[in-house]
């Protein structure tokens, strides 16, 4: 058990997005909780607490004591408004980008070239930052640079949705209705979606060897921490990300409790999960911080940049802090068992 730890509040926040997290997978298993009772904590999570509660901060993180594994697209935006923030970990989870076409038109898109002179679908939502319009720009950016091919070569098409709208109704709707001919999309409740307006997936985003073709919102994906909790705080910080490594082991040795939390997670059903994250998907549960994920990440803060998104840069070197994480592995590691522990169990 934790020693206790003084500290002048008694709420621990937790926010994250409705795809694979080693967050939610902790949550699940009550394991936040648990690690930080000892100290008189409570754990609450912004999605699973009551109107009263201000949803916007898991876009704006004006929330000291919170901890927010999500999209780049927002945690970028908060850091450029000027939240003091703290990047401490990042994930990458392939989970099935792809570009939509009509049934009907599958031939007419076979490779990433045949974008060219396409009409294309770029949303908008009138929210404080639009990363439903950032994802698909950035997929859109991505297939076209592919080919070798500027953002100028497709047509974008303005689609309006409400804030509130289901994920990619307003884009698919427009393909099905010959507004436009190509729909970018990621995730498991796109997987269904699709099928049900008859959408089939043309270019599979997942299929290239490049990740840069794929980074976008959740890829990498960041883990956040506002810096006046890592600067008084940091060993509550380096618990909690011991608590997601253990989350992110655990994963891979229980796959039919990954899934099970994966569909509640994403509210997908089976099929819907099983299509979107193929593989072993749970090894990008793992955190880091490593030159190659900060450099995919600097790649996306400037795409967001010159797009208008991010009202000024942001350092993503200097944002990161790498001590946090090292010191959660070595309590992690100095948990396990010795492997003659694990060997002789029957």
């Amino acid at each position: 058990m934790p020693a206790s730890v003084s500290h002048d509040f008694d709420t621990l926040w937790y926010t994250r997005c409705p795809v694979p997290t080693a967050t939610g997978i902790a949550a699940d298993q009550g394991w936040l909780a648990a690690e930080f009772a000892p100290d008189g904590l409570t754990i609450r999570s912004l999605q699973d607490e009551g109107a009263d509660v201000p949803r916007d901060r898991h876009f704006s993180h004006a929330l000291t004591s919170l901890f927010r594994e999500g999209g780049n697209v927002p945690a970028l935006w908060a850091r450029a408004q000027g939240e003091p923030t703290r990047l401490i970990g990042l994930t990458w989870i392939e989970e099935r980008q792809a570009i939509l076409v009509r049934a009907d038109e599958r031939d007419r898109l076979a490779e990433p070239a045949d974008l060219k002179g396409l009409r294309v679908a770029v949303p908008r939502r009138a929210i404080a930052i639009d990363f439903w319009r950032a994802m698909a720009l950035a997929g859109f950016h991505g297939a076209l640079a592919a080919a070798g091919l500027a953002p100028d070569a497709v047509t974008p098409v303005e689609v309006v949705a409400e804030p509130s709208a289901g994920q990619w109704l307003a884009e698919l709707e427009a393909l099905r209705d010959g507004r436009v001919d190509a729909v970018y999309v990621k995730g498991a409740l796109a997987v269904e979606a699709a099928s049900a307006h008859g959408a089939v997936v043309a270019l599979d985003l997942d299929a290239y060897a490049d990740r840069r073709v794929r980074v976008n919102n959740g890829t990498p994906r960041p883990v956040t921490v506002h810096q006046e909790l890592l600067e008084r705080h940091p060993e509550l910080v380096v618990r909690f990300l011991r608590v997601l490594t253990e989350a992110a082991d655990w994963a891979a040795g229980h796959p039919a409790e990954y899934a099970r939390i994966l569909a509640a997670e994403t509210g997908a059903g089976a099929d819907g999960v099983a299509q979107a994250y193929r593989g072993a998907g749970h090894a990008g549960l793992h955190l880091e911080l490593t030159a190659d994920r900060l450099d995919l990440l600097a790649r996306q803060e400037r795409f967001l940049h010159e797009q208008g998104f991010l009202p000024r840069p942001v350092d993503v070197a200097a944002w990161a802090a790498s001590e946090p994480l090292a010191a959660a592995r070595e309590l992690a590691a100095a948990s396990r068992p010795p492997a003659s522990a694990i060997e002789g169990e029957s």
